[in-house]
């Protein structure tokens, strides 16, 4: 991970909302394979990139808020673009101080890598999961195994 700020900006489909973020700030980016995130992303898995609150940056436009029961038990509060339903972040299991950007909304999407993968036991079978990353079946009980290894060599911000 470089020390220096490295702004990155993304938006919703519509392009009616758009936010900036310091992705030198980032702990970590995790591919989820709950049902949810298959449902919400229409895809095999979603992407979160973990960022304190503080290295997000709304540019322009505004989002709506609605609130959900996770696979997890845990309740989250999602936010979307009230115009094409785009979801951009929803809270964080690490606190209230902490955001999961949904990593596909970001206009330069090339530099991501995911750091592990949870909720594997929902995972598709057709999918690889990494032997070299950590994996969790649901939940993980801790986030330091993801967080160093979003950190370690194969990091690339």
């Amino acid at each position: 991970m470089s020390d220096q700020p490295v702004s990155e900006t993304g938006g919703c489909q519509c392009g009616q909302y758009s936010f900036e973020i310091d992705a030198a700030q980032a702990l970590t980016l995790v591919a989820c394979h709950c049902t949810d995130c298959q449902k919400q992303s229409s895809s095999a898995f979603g992407m979160s990139l973990v960022l304190p609150r503080a290295a997000y940056q709304e540019l322009s436009g505004a989002l709506k808020s609605r609130t959900k029961r996770a696979d997890s038990g845990r309740e989250i509060e999602m936010l979307f673009c009230p115009e094409c339903g785009t979801r951009i972040y929803h809270s964080s299991s690490f606190g209230p101080d902490y955001l999961h950007l949904k990593a596909g909304c970001l206009d330069d999407t090339g530099w991501l890598e995911p750091a592990g993968h949870i909720w594997t036991a929902s995972a598709q079978p057709w999918v690889t999961i990494p032997a070299d990353r950590p994996s969790a079946p649901g939940q993980p009980s801790g986030a330091e195994e993801l967080i160093a290894a979003w950190r370690g060599p194969k990091a690339r911000r």
